[in-house]
């Protein structure tokens, strides 16, 4: 796969358009001209018009929720005196210029990562997707679009949209940043550019564990369970972790009655076999310590609120955690607020899940005055003299000296 995408992203920065229209019909069976990439606005809103009500009011309803939580978090300029009582602090701007990938289909993904970019107030945001062979990009993804109040969005999906995005063509430019999950190929076209622009995460398939106890729902934790394992790819991981082994037994009955019933049982079929694991722990601390190990994207504690409550506090690498009976991941998915592009395959112990500041970047702000300069000469010599850097000594001599 590393070969293959290399190839593909060196043919698009030696020829551009040509081989961006060539890799679209080569790979998705569509042919388009390079003036036909780009969607117009008025397809945004058309689709957004076609939209049911009911999917409209849901959009809103969770872009709300993105935009409060997200708000919450904005960075902002601050300054104050150190001990040389010098004026130091920070400034925030956003990125110039973003690119977002938004796989197929993937409505909630289009607020969750086209949200935060508005809402840093970043001034281009130039958005890929994949179209079907006729041209045509979903309606849900069009409304989507529409709503957050993107203008510039291309019908151009894999590892072709990531080199584009990285190397601009005559009708793209490029970015200077890439967002948005994708499959496999899509993440190592990302890991590829990283360093010719800056990218946000390189996530793998979804993952959930769920630890619970006897007074956990069978059913419940059954449906969350699948309904993770349903993303499509068949390498989904998901942990069912209890020290109840008759919890445990229910919830694998559960999972063969409820299967039955869902369209995408061949790729969860897939992940059951492969990617499926039971943990009967000593006791919920236990099951803690394993957790905090995995660091999975997605952890349920489907328990009583205190002892939900005392577990949060012992778990610090989750990607998002979901506390209690009521909370399931498929809130956090689409509606709750907090962005659902998360690390995975224990990324989690060392960065986080996409936020607000990802799209901003910062400034150190450093201002001394002749004073200030003064009660800091003596530490700025005995560091020039430690590290044997005579010239910055001197660069503040020089100044006392005026």
């Amino acid at each position: 796969m590393r070969r293959s995408v290399e190839k593909i992203l060196a043919a698009v920065k030696s020829r551009g358009d040509r081989a961006v229209s060539d890799l679209l019909e080569r790979f998705d069976g569509v042919r388009l001209k390079p003036r036909e990439f780009r969607l117009d606005s008025a397809e945004l809103e058309a689709g957004f018009r076609r939209l049911a009500p009911v999917d409209r009011h849901a959009m809103r309803d969770a872009l709300r929720n993105i935009k409060s939580f997200n708000r919450v978090t904005l960075p902002r300029n601050w300054s104050g005196r150190n001990s040389h009582r010098a004026r130091t602090g920070e400034r925030f701007y956003p990125l110039s210029r973003v690119g977002i990938y938004i796989p197929r289909g993937l409505v909630s993904t289009v607020l969750m990562t086209c949200g935060l970019a508005r809402l840093a107030r970043v001034p281009e945001i130039a958005v890929f997707t994949p179209c079907g062979a006729d041209g045509v990009v979903t309606d849900g993804v069009l409304g989507a679009l529409h709503l957050v109040g993107i203008t510039e969005a291309y019908r151009i999906g894999g590892v072709p949209a990531v080199g584009a995005m990285a190397y601009g063509t005559r009708s793209i430019p490029s970015v200077v940043k890439v967002f948005g999950p994708g499959n496999a190929f899509v993440v190592e076209a990302k890991r590829q550019v990283f360093g010719t622009i800056g990218v946000d995460l390189l996530p793998g398939p979804s993952e959930v564990m769920i630890i619970a106890d006897e007074t956990s729902d069978p059913a419940t934790v059954a449906s969350d369970l699948l309904a993770q394992a349903e993303h499509g790819s068949g390498q989904e991981r998901v942990f069912l972790v209890s020290p109840s082994r008759k919890l445990i037994d229910r919830v694998h009955a559960a999972i063969g009655v409820q299967i039955r019933s869902l369209r995408r049982i061949e790729a969860i079929s897939q992940v059951l076999k492969n990617g499926f694991l039971s943990v009967e722990t000593r006791d919920l601390d236990e099951a803690a310590t394993l957790a905090e190990r995995v660091a999975p994207e997605h952890l349920e504690l489907p328990l009583p609120g205190p002892e939900a409550r005392r577990l949060l506090n012992k778990i610090t690498t989750a990607g998002a955690v979901m506390v209690g009976h009521w909370s399931a991941t498929a809130l956090g998915d689409f509606v709750a607020g907090p962005s659902h592009e998360l690390p995975t395959g224990g990324a989690g112990r060392y960065t986080s899940g996409l936020q607000v500041s990802d799209f901003m970047r910062r400034s150190s702000v450093i201002e001394y005055s002749r004073s200030s300069l003064q009660r800091g000469a003596a530490a700025v010599a005995s560091f020039g003299a430690l590290e044997e850097l005579d010239g910055h000594g001197r660069s503040v001599e020089a100044r006392l000296a005026r």
